[in-house]
């Protein structure tokens, strides 16, 4: 875990830590549903969005605007460790997701287009939609309702070589359980070698190690609010390859070119913000000389620290009984996941989940609620659950604060 000191430094790197502007102090467990902002993201909105020049013009401020685009893109490509291809911003990273997969079924040759019952419904719902229209057969892989994950040999057993298009999960966000990406990649390349492969990678940005070039897949989506920086943009890596399918432009626009009119370069800008605060990390836990090798020992910091906080939430810290050990309680994808990511989600036997949701948030500590439905039924619905409670982490929370969470669900559950 990060000593006192450092996790004190880390903790004033980012808004609204410990208080929330409308209800005061609280722990912020809702990670998931959007991670705190940096401070300096917030600094850098707000110094982009008064400036009145646009890109693409014959003057200075237009010209510091276009190096600010090409500086992200390359950090982007950096912090995804991607190799060639475009970098997309859009609107969002389920609108990406939509983007990227429904290019892949158009373009590609003919064939089946395969992903899993894990997925979020925004890789699933494109897929399930692209799929009708360019006539192919949506294969959807079970994941083991027990491990919440969807495995290599469970893809090896459902590729074929008329595979064309394939979407996978990095990791749940209702269950805060990772995929091995490059395995999974590894078994469609094995028997479908031109298969056109898309990641969604949105939950797992800010928790682990992301090798784009490594997992050899073709498109990759982040949500930036998701890593620190803030809402109203998406980002995507997409491989040469699926770039030269045909794809949403201009006529006579450059060529190769994914965005459509001009976005704000003040979300460029704050996701430069984003990887610089993970090369400043990188810095404090190692001696790295470089900073592909400080965004790697970051990533593999955040980790370790989460995982130690997940260990202590689930069986307890001290004195006082982790969810493991609290009564009526069942932890999804099991209690030792070494799969698991910054993540937990539970339900109580005999408790409406809303109901403990509210609790804790009378005790100042975030979480929220995870009902089975478009989101979330996927997960629940076969386990049996209407609904569970989701506590999500990052590596700005301490064990001071899984210990209110702790002391809370006591006193709650009895």
């Amino acid at each position: 875990m990060f000593e006192d000191a450092l996790l004190s430094e880390i903790r004033g790197r980012f808004a609204h830590v410990e208080d929330c502007p409308f209800t005061g102090k609280r722990v912020f467990f809702e990670n998931a549903g959007g991670a705190l902002t940096l401070n300096a993201v917030v600094e850098t909105s707000t110094r982009f969005a008064a400036i009145p020049d646009n890109q693409g013009r014959d003057n200075p401020a237009s010209r510091a605007l276009v190096e600010v685009i090409d500086r992200a893109r390359a950090d982007v490509r950096e912090f995804l460790g991607a190799e060639g291809g475009a970098v997309i911003f859009g609107e969002s990273g389920t609108e990406l997701l939509f983007r990227l997969i429904r290019d892949a079924c158009l373009g590609a040759g003919p064939g089946r287009a395969l992903g899993s019952t894990v997925e979020h419904p925004a890789s699933r719902s494109a897929m399930a939609r692209w799929a009708g229209v360019s006539s192919r057969r949506h294969v959807l892989i079970p994941h083991d309702d027990a491990t919440g994950r969807v495995t290599p040999d469970a893809y090896a057993a459902h590729v074929t070589p008329d595979t064309a298009v394939a979407t996978i999960l990095h990791t749940s966000p209702v269950t805060g359980i990772g995929m091995d990406l490059p395995g999974i990649a590894d078994a469609i390349r094995a028997v479908a070698p031109e298969c056109f492969i898309i990641v969604d990678g949105i939950q797992h940005a800010c928790h682990g190690h992301i090798d784009v070039a490594g997992a050899g897949v073709d498109g990759y989506v982040i949500s930036p609010y998701k890593v620190f920086s803030r809402h109203g943009y998406g980002v995507a890596w997409a491989s040469d390859r699926l770039t030269a399918l045909a794809h949403d432009a201009l006529i006579g626009g450059p060529e190769g070119n994914w965005e459509l009119g001009t976005r704000d370069t003040g979300a460029y800008a704050t996701f430069s913000d984003v990887v610089s605060y993970f090369d400043w990390l990188g810095a404090q836990v190692s001696d790295a000389a470089t900073r592909t090798e400080r965004l790697a020992e970051a990533r593999r910091a955040i980790h370790a620290h989460e995982a130690a906080l997940c260990q202590a939430m689930i069986h307890g810290t001290g004195n006082l009984a982790g969810l493991a050990n609290l009564p009526g309680v069942t932890v999804i994808g099991g209690t030792d996941n070494a799969g698991r990511e910054g993540l937990v989600s539970f339900w109580a036997e005999g408790r409406p989940s809303a109901e403990i949701v509210a609790a804790l948030n009378e005790a100042g500590i975030r979480t929220h609620t995870r009902k089975a439905d478009h989101y979330s039924g996927n997960v629940l619905d076969p386990l049996g659950q209407a609904d569970c409670i989701r506590v999500s982490l990052a590596h700005y929370n301490s064990m001071g604060e899984v210990r209110a969470f702790l002391t809370a669900m006591r006193g709650i559950l009895g």
